[in-house]
């Protein structure tokens, strides 16, 4: 179907749940995309960080042919042999102890969330004061279902469903006063995202992070670390808690972790993990024999690419170029973020909107978020020629949103 009767087919048949741009893609391979006109954009949002080893990677193709002509899908009622081998590959990464597997980032959230409500449960049965409150950071984005988005922050995500999930307070982002202010023993988790995606681009400081730590060690809670954006490598280590020095007890994953086939995980301590019990949680799709086949090529060939290293690289020659602009262009506010998770906030709404637009344009997927970022989420095998291509049509934008800008000052100053 071409891009007119897809459109004119949605248009009629699905619940209207996107504001797509009017492209139709049918191919990819590395980090570009193809359109059904052959024109090929160079994609550094990746799927929304999905796709860590770009398209079309031989591993990823590998494993789903391999894979799929033994066994797609078995119930969690049985044994194969993937679960085992990828979790032993995650808990040797986050440096927790067990895993849960699901199908997707927001899930991953819900067992964790479900998880912090059970330990507290068993903490009470045990002796120990411990409540169901939970706490949550201002401007964070934990995920779309009822859990999940309880715990995040922004009214546009939360209103329309309210009564959300009982319980839920936030605190303001990185304030070490607000958090202990709002802590107490009645307190089972305190949630937070390293580095915030949704939010903006902004990594909490240490302080705050071991303040939080520290809080939650004191009463027994649980500290959540929602890396599902910021893990399995985009930030330069597997986890972005790892650049802290801090062990959270729960950490979540998805969106890179199958290289596009739906996958989550949600990774605990021994000690928080006595919670859940046969029948207590569970899915139907999750840790599949395809998911975890390509889950486990993605980590070994990153791995044996020694892929780490190249976004740390990669990553600091990408944020040293944006601050480059910030320099040459007064309308950047700031350049924020770690590894190959970047962000450049503008002066205003409608020029990141601009500027994104003109991007694509130019055949370069970005997008906005906090309605005034520049999100950067490349394929974690970016080079450097593709960050240049991005800078110079940025600065040309810049260049030229400023000159019609001064134009229009001048024509409002002769009017």
């Amino acid at each position: 179907m071409k891009l007119n009767e897809i459109r004119a087919a949605e248009a009629k048949l699905l619940v209207r749940t996107y504001d797509r741009n009017p492209i139709n893609f049918v191919g990819g391979e590395g980090v570009h995309l193809l359109d059904e006109n052959g024109v090929r954009y160079l994609d550094l949002l990746s799927g929304i960080g999905v796709c860590g080893l770009g398209y079309a990677h031989p591993a990823v193709l590998a494993a789903i042919e391999e894979q799929s002509r033994k066994l797609i899908h078995t119930s969690n009622l049985f044994y194969h042999p993937g679960q085992a081998e990828l979790a032993l590959r995650l808990t040797e990464m986050t440096g927790l102890d067990r895993v849960f597997f699901c199908n997707s980032g927001t899930e991953a959230w819900e067992a964790a969330l479900k998880l912090a409500r059970a330990y507290a449960t068993l903490r009470r049965s045990e002796g120990h004061p411990l409540g169901t409150k939970i706490l949550a950071l201002e401007h964070s984005f934990h995920g779309r279902t009822m859990g999940s988005v309880s715990t995040t922050h922004k009214p546009n995500y939360r209103k329309p469903f309210e009564p959300l999930l009982a319980g839920v307070e936030f605190v303001r982002f990185d304030d070490i006063a607000d958090l202990e202010a709002k802590f107490s023993d009645e307190v089972c988790a305190v949630c937070l995202e390293p580095v915030q995606g949704e939010g903006g681009i902004r990594p909490v400081s240490k302080e705050f992070f071991a303040a939080a730590r520290r809080l939650t060690q004191q009463t027994g809670a649980l500290l959540l670390a929602d890396e599902i954006q910021s893990g399995l490598g985009r930030t330069g280590e597997w986890c972005a808690y790892q650049h802290y020095g801090i062990l959270p007890d729960v950490t979540t994953l998805a969106k890179p972790l199958g290289g596009g086939i739906p996958i989550g995980a949600m990774l605990c301590t021994e000690e928080a993990a006595r919670a859940l019990s046969p029948g207590m949680h569970g899915t139907t799709f999750g840790g599949g024999p395809l998911a975890c086949a390509v889950a486990i090529a993605v980590i070994d060939t990153m791995h044996r690419d020694n892929l780490l290293d190249h976004i740390r690289r990669t990553g600091k020659y990408f944020f040293e170029q944006l601050q480059t602009l910030a320099a040459r262009h007064s309308a950047v506010v700031e350049v924020r973020g770690k590894g190959l998770m970047l962000g450049m906030e503008l002066a205003n709404a409608e020029l990141a909107k601009h500027v994104a637009a003109q991007m694509l344009e130019r055949h370069i997927i970005i997008n906005r978020t906090s309605e005034t970022v520049l999100r950067f989420l490349p394929p974690f095998i970016v080079e450097p020629k593709h960050i240049d291509q991005a800078i110079q049509a940025l600065d040309q934008i810049l260049s030229s949103a400023s000159a019609a800008n001064l134009s229009a000052a001048v024509q409002g100053a002769h009017a």
